[in-house]
């Protein structure tokens, strides 16, 4: 029976919407716009970070932590290399990967100098790597293909536009470092960062190979890319906990461990970010905050011109809780079909401006469409159809059923 007169109310609540169509689409247009704003925010927003993010990622080394081997020491000012040191492998690469999980990736690196000959002898700066350490380098690549997994077991080689040009080599053919033949697989840009002149890049397991002789063991540098700033800190202590595992108690002295830039600029990074959010979150809110109260003043000036019918309904039973649940339904009608338009034109909106803003400067920003921006416009929107409908719902209740029968 209750259940019969909650429906009944819920019913009675959507026929009136229905009874008054452009007040009904009036107030809606409240709940649309604001919901469209909070959407459009939320996805340029969302998409102005992903923005942010990848520039702090590709453009500075904030989110890099750089494990590198003591070769030496400084004792009274002078700097005096150390007889041992510890040389990382392929296997430390593993290791340490499975210490930090999912939280960062993590690459190894080593350069040195060797001999090419193509054509003529000459020489050139090489650069072993993993995959993952492209980035450090940020390769911009003129033909073919930069390093991967695969190639960690092959003889390949990616080499520098200056060097491809001295040496007369292309993409397919081979160089020769050291006595070592390698296919050439890539030919980098001329705008390449930190590898001018003349270098070769080479899969970090042929470093000893295609390299000049050294009277000492070259010492590698392993790199730990946090996936994002705010996790940087926590990843540095893995990879500090692993350190002491994998070297001992006296760890510091045998390996560095410091973040890619200081934790001032990290520190910066993070709060920029949580204070863009929260800027976002406000101007959305404002706007969300004007569609409720255009939903607030429709039922209030519903439950005016329907004092009589209300003043009926509770003369033949209906309660409290019946009319309550009669102007609730209503307001969150209102807000839930004023939710579904406001998502559409607000995605369309925050994709039709990032379009306008790529176009009129060189910033790759897109509109990011994510389920979790729809779900906080549904939630928001009932939220504030509940809130905003609450003081007319209750102002309906409490009428007497006299007084409400005789309101003219």
């Amino acid at each position: 029976m209750r259940n019969s007169i909650l429906a009944t109310s819920f019913r009675i609540g959507v026929e009136s919407l229905r009874a008054n169509p452009l007040r009904s689409v009036l107030s809606t247009l409240g709940v649309i716009f604001g919901v469209a704003s909070l959407v459009s925010v939320l996805a340029i927003g969302d998409g102005a970070e992903r923005f942010a993010r990848d520039q702090i990622a590709h453009t500075t080394d904030l989110q890099t932590i750089v494990v590198t081997p003591n070769t030496g020491e400084t004792v009274d000012g002078v700097r005096i290399p150390r007889a041992t040191y510890p040389v990382f492998t392929m296997a430390d690469v593993a290791s340490l990967s499975a210490a930090v999980g999912q939280a960062a990736r993590v690459s190894a690196t080593v350069s040195g100098s060797a001999r090419v000959r193509a054509d003529s002898a000459r020489a050139a700066v090489v650069m072993a790597l993993t995959p993952d350490a492209a980035e450090r380098i940020r390769p911009i690549l003129a033909r073919g293909r930069f390093l991967e997994q695969g190639d960690m077991s092959r003889r390949v080689a990616v080499v520098s536009h200056s060097l491809a040009a001295a040496a007369a080599v292309s993409l397919g053919d081979s160089i020769t470092l050291e006595d070592r033949s390698l296919e050439i697989v890539g030919v980098l840009g001329p705008a390449t960062t930190m590898l001018g002149g003349n270098s070769v890049v080479v899969p970090f397991p042929l470093a000893d190979s295609v390299m000049a002789p050294s009277p000492s063991p070259r010492a590698p540098q392993l790199l730990v890319r946090a996936n994002a700033v705010e996790g940087v800190e926590g990843v540095k202590a893995a990879v500090e906990r692993w350190a002491e595992d994998r070297l001992g108690p006296a760890w510091r002295e045998e390996a560095a461990v410091g973040s890619g830039g200081p934790q001032l600029r990290i520190d910066q990074a993070q709060q920029g970010i949580l204070i863009f959010k929260m800027v976002m979150g406000t101007f959305a809110g404002i706007s969300l905050i004007v569609g409720g109260i255009g939903i607030m003043n429709v039922l209030l000036a519903g439950v005016t011109e329907r004092t009589r019918e209300i003043g009926i309904r509770k003369a033949i039973g209906a309660r409290q809780r019946d009319i309550l649940m009669q102007f609730l339904s209503e307001s969150v009608a209102i807000s839930g079909l004023g939710s579904v338009l406001g998502v559409a034109l607000g995605l369309a909106g925050a994709f039709g401006a990032t379009a306008v803003i790529r176009s009129a400067s060189s910033a790759q920003l897109h509109a990011a469409f994510t389920w979790g921006t729809v779900a906080v416009a549904a939630l928001v929107s009932v939220l504030v159809g509940l809130a905003f409908g609450t003081y007319p719902a209750l102002r309906a209740a409490r009428l007497s059923p006299i007084e409400a029968i005789r309101h003219e």
